[in-house]
């Protein structure tokens, strides 16, 4: 047996060491997938228990907007849901700009250990690029989309009531 190697024992694992997660491919998947909590299973497994919350909130946005497309814009209750879906894809954007401006050394010191540091390239940058621009346009959509329907909330309510006699 060469120097170094241990025998194969029945159970045990053959690999050396934890996979090599990629900075790229964990940016374009937050990216692409965020909302859904993807970039989290990617990274951290099947037990990460803040992926598997991902997917309640971004589904319940998605069912506001389907709310709106099928009950008009007086639906208060897709009111509630559709920022609901704006703040997932904000937060997986956020994630994606977070994983792909990390550097190097730390992020193969966190995600890599025991693996050589891997030089990123432009694909880690491009996603931060284009997460920054949808990040940007969804979260100014969702707050300006919020700020309408409470100040048209405020109006309805001031409609209802009666004005007061002196």
């Amino acid at each position: 047996m060469p120097p170094g190697t241990q025998p194969n024992r029945p159970g045990a694992d053959p690999r050396p060491g934890p996979p090599y997660r990629s900075k790229t491919l964990a940016a374009w998947l937050a990216l692409l997938l965020g909302a859904l909590g993807l970039h989290r299973l990617y990274l951290y497994g099947m037990r990460d228990r803040l992926a598997w919350l991902h997917p309640l909130p971004t589904a319940l946005g998605g069912a506001g907007v389907l709310r709106m497309i099928a009950l008009g814009q007086d639906d208060k209750l897709a009111w509630v849901l559709i920022p609901l879906l704006g703040l997932m894809i904000s937060i997986g954007m956020l994630t994606a700009i977070v994983h792909a401006l990390t550097p190097d050394e730390k992020w193969d010191a966190r995600h890599n250990p025991g693996h050589a540091v891997q030089p990123t390239g432009w694909g880690a940058v491009m996603a931060a690029v284009v997460a920054l621009m949808v990040g940007g346009a969804v979260l100014m959509g969702t707050i300006a989309f919020s700020g309408q329907r409470f100040f048209e909330w405020r109006i309805e309510g001031d409609e209802a009531t009666p004005p007061a006699r002196p």
